[in-house]
């Protein structure tokens, strides 16, 4: 069978039967590096030297998800010896947990409907992935959207199933659930469909934290829409919707922190739950939360740490900034993925400089900007494509190994 021959028997296949090949096969290879992973586990490991792949996808996180769908959610917080608010599970939203209950009690486990759910999600995922990439059909308004062709949109799926943080497509983690809602939203943005906001953001608030960035997002978006009513008519019931959205989003992302404060009596226990976490990285414990101060807590630390200090930290940290602006305002490849996507991103990223201390779970938490991978694809260097999904692979093995294999020190914290 020649070359052109399989191209077009590859082309000729449904869009979602294409993107089902590059993940199952994705999917393979991440099962092959967890297998290897739970044979390396050693003494030293959280998962021991009898480690087995079933282990590896219920480890870490997966645990908390599990307990909070058994136990539920405590009345009274609990406290560590010192009488700081302790690890539990108000730190993590309901939906993942519940849901996976739910089918559970079909497979007979709460850990393979787990896992089953973060594989379909991860799916799915990849299907509006590639449709946020291509071209608005004829007919759609949106002039402002992503537009790539089809084999640069095919090449951004498989790298976004490939990526160094694939193994979060089938474990226990809410990862994949939140990025198929992320997804679909930012897909409803881009074609001004708004009607289904309306659930898909109690969806995301409640699946995992991060619905306050999309808020923000709705806001820049907005104003965006009334510089550019010109060119493209800003209507009256738009402005409502994008208006509604975002108080909405608003309310979602801090009605967690309500409902722990209702159910507990203690108004800041959802912020307590969230700095006990912290607290295992700061010897000298936590004064609360203040915005932006755990990226600069989180430069000292680490600059502190490999001996360069804490002004050298800021300065890095500064510099990244205006990196990372740089990037999004400038560069040819990320422009061209619209208006709505680069916004996302500006957003999710200045939302996590507000509330994170940067720690090794900050590669899990870049996930929300996987649009990027479609700038990454756009280059049509065969060679520069080939090079991505192998540097992907790479950083896959290496997150895996790290994480799972070894999972013995402060960094190796997924």
């Amino acid at each position: 069978m020649t070359e052109r021959t399989q191209k077009r028997r590859w082309s000729a296949l449904p869009v979602a039967a294409r993107i089902a090949v590059l993940y199952v096969g994705a999917r393979i290879v991440t099962t092959g590096f967890l297998l290897l992973a739970a044979a390396l586990s050693g003494v030293g490991s959280r998962f021991g030297p009898d480690a087995r792949i079933g282990d590896l996808m219920v480890g870490w996180d997966a645990q908390w998800y599990w307990f909070t769908a058994i136990n539920g959610y405590p009345a009274t917080l609990p406290l560590t010896a010192t009488g700081a608010v302790a690890e539990n599970q108000w730190a993590f939203m309901p939906v993942y947990a519940y849901l996976s209950s739910a089918l559970g009690a079909v497979f007979g486990s709460w850990g393979a409907a787990a896992v089953v759910i973060s594989l379909v999600a991860g799916y799915l995922a990849c299907l509006v992935l590639y449709r946020m990439l291509r071209p608005a059909a004829a007919g759609e308004s949106g002039s402002s959207r992503a537009a790539v062709d089809e084999q640069t949109a095919m090449w951004a799926v498989a790298f976004f199933a490939s990526a160094p943080l694939a193994a979060m497509f089938q474990v226990g983690y809410a990862e994949s659930l939140f990025l198929l809602w992320l997804f679909l939203a930012l897909l409803l943005v881009q074609r001004r469909r708004y009607g289904w906001l309306y659930l898909l953001i109690p969806l995301m608030g409640f699946t995992r934290p991060g619905v306050l960035a999309f808020a923000l997002f709705l806001g820049l978006f907005g104003i965006s829409r009334w510089i550019r009513r010109r060119t493209e008519p800003l209507g009256v019931r738009e402005t409502v919707h994008i208006v509604a959205l975002s108080a909405l989003a608003v309310v979602v992302g801090f009605a967690w922190q309500v409902i722990a404060g209702i159910v507990t009596g203690d108004s800041g226990a959802y912020l307590a739950t969230e700095l006990a976490w912290r607290r295992n990285w700061l010897a000298g414990g936590d004064s609360g939360f203040v915005p932006f101060d755990g990226f600069f807590r989180g430069a000292a630390f680490w600059f502190g740490s490999w001996g360069l200090g804490e002004v050298t930290g800021y300065v890095v940290l500064a510099v990244a900034v205006m990196a990372v602006a740089a990037l999004l305002l400038f560069e040819p490849h990320v422009r061209r993925l619209g208006v709505e996507l680069r916004l996302w991103i500006a957003s999710y990223l200045g939302y996590l400089l507000v509330v994170f201390f940067p720690q090794s779970s900050l590669f899990r938490l870049l996930l929300p900007i996987s649009p990027l991978w479609g700038a990454a694809a756009m280059p049509r260097s065969r060679v520069w494509r080939v090079g991505v999904l192998a540097a992907c692979l790479l950083g896959q093995w290496w997150w895996i190994y790290n994480m799972y294999a070894l999972g013995n020190t402060y960094w190796q914290i997924p």
